[in-house]
């Protein structure tokens, strides 16, 4: 059995608890978030959608 390195990052939105894969992360400013409403700093959408979140929607 093939065994793969995830490495995993908190997304960088001080609100959000999500935890996500390094490659699927959403890049801005060199720093990773769990998708783009967390990277935009919610300016079109309260929260990010993820259930258990702070910042959830």
């Amino acid at each position: 059995m093939a065994s793969v390195d995830v490495e995993m990052v908190k997304c960088a939105c001080q609100d959000c608890v999500c935890v996500i894969p390094v490659a699927k992360a959403v890049s801005r400013d060199g720093k990773a978030y769990c998708c783009d409403s967390c990277a935009e700093g919610h300016k079109d959408h309260p929260g990010c959608d993820h259930a258990g979140c702070a910042c959830h929607g």
